[in-house]
């Protein structure tokens, strides 16, 4: 009887650990592959990951991601001084980055910026002439059309031979009576353009008639007819008034304003006449301008006033929203055309700052709206009125 071989026992596997898969080096790659990889370490693209279950509560990441997320916040660069010298003569490789002056620019360039819904009249006033009104208007008009990006107008509501026009370059002979004549012809921005000048820094200036005897007949009814028209165009409407309160188109102005511009002047005479303006305006129903009112007191003249001014702008601070300095400056003094490039780094500082002040009354900006403050008044409450002015 044939015996079968006996059945060998499978080979028992060897208990000496085995060495990791060699994985084949890709061309160009760095000398670390050589090192030994862990088979986990290595993705292998046939085998699919099960779906693991995440627990719960824990983090998930979803949405959008944020610039703040994928981009480090970068060091903006200095506009002035040292800091800005070394940062060009270096290519821009050397950074050390805004000082505490630029930063304060900035700052008040952001508040002047603030936006505004629908449009923000502000008229322009001074009960006594020569104190600068009609240069504090275009100097603050400049200064928000250079730095914001809207639409900026600048009327000139005065009775007299408004000198508004004469500050800027003069593009058209177009004057107010012209736009009110072609109204209904008025459509787009392009069609109101036409009536107006363009200074360098984007002001928009709508000049008053030349012609004394028809000025004077400019009356409020022409008044809000054109400012019906600026407003479907224009986000900031500045009014150059003339230095009678009691004027037919005055009412208007009053009674349309979102905010006053007093214009003032370091003298005894000048301050008195600001003074008697807010206390008019007080008796004659007009408190809540008087409450939005920015004082500038304007130096005209060169060289330090005897006028104590700390204490001129204490007894204005408890008047008014806000009191604004603005430096003699001997391109102003010329009485021309105003140019922001050719303004004193003081003067042009200080319209910037004026520019700020007035900016933080924007109702979108300061969470107020003007029509919940005060209805807007009729145009029967300046008739009549008594009492001396100054």
């Amino acid at each position: 009887m044939q015996q079968s071989p006996p059945q060998q026992s499978p080979p028992q596997q060897s208990q000496t650990p085995q060495p990791p898969p060699q994985v084949p080096r890709p061309e160009n790659a760095p000398a670390q592959w050589d090192r030994e990889v862990p088979p986990a370490a290595v993705p292998d693209p046939h085998h699919e990951r099960p779906n693991q279950p995440q627990a719960p509560g824990a983090p998930r990441h979803g949405g959008e991601i944020g610039r703040e997320v994928l981009f480090r916040p970068a060091q903006r660069p200095p506009s002035s001084g040292w800091r800005r010298f070394v940062h060009r003569v270096s290519g821009g490789s050397v950074n050390p980055g805004e000082s505490a002056e630029d930063l304060r620019r900035r700052q008040l360039a952001d508040r002047v910026n603030q936006p505004i819904r629908g449009d923000y009249k502000i008229a322009m006033l001074s009960m006594k002439g020569g104190v600068g009104k009609t240069t504090t208007t275009v100097g603050l008009g400049s200064t928000f059309a250079s730095l914001r990006g809207d639409h900026v107008v600048a009327a000139d509501a005065n009775p007299d031979r408004g000198t508004l026009g004469a500050r800027i370059p003069t593009q058209t002979a177009a004057t107010v009576r012209d736009l009110l004549n072609d109204v209904a012809n008025i459509h787009r921005y392009s069609d109101v353009r036409a009536f107006t000048s363009q200074a360098p820094s984007r002001l928009e200036v709508l000049a008053s008639e030349r012609d004394p005897h028809k000025s004077e007949a400019f009356s409020e009814g022409d008044y809000r007819s054109a400012l019906s028209v600026l407003e479907g165009f224009y986000n900031l409407i500045l009014t150059d008034c003339g230095t009678g309160l009691t004027h037919s188109a005055m009412r208007g102005v009053l009674d349309t304003a979102d905010a006053l511009v007093l214009v003032s002047s370091p003298a005894l005479d000048g301050a008195q006449s600001a003074d008697a303006t807010l206390n008019w305006l007080d008796a004659q129903g007009y408190s809540h301008l008087v409450e939005r009112t920015v004082v500038v007191i304007s130096a005209s003249r060169p060289g330090s006033s005897t006028v104590n001014m700390a204490q001129l702008v204490e007894h204005f601070d408890a008047k008014v929203r806000a009191v604004q300095v603005i430096p003699f400056d001997p391109h102003l003094a010329e009485g021309s055309e105003v140019d922001l490039n050719r303004l004193s780094r003081a003067t042009a500082d200080a319209f910037v700052e004026l520019a700020a002040l007035v900016a933080d009354d924007f109702p979108e900006a300061a969470g107020r709206h003007h029509g919940l403050i005060r209805p807007r008044r009729g145009t029967d409450h300046i008739e009549g009125v008594q009492g001396d002015l100054p």
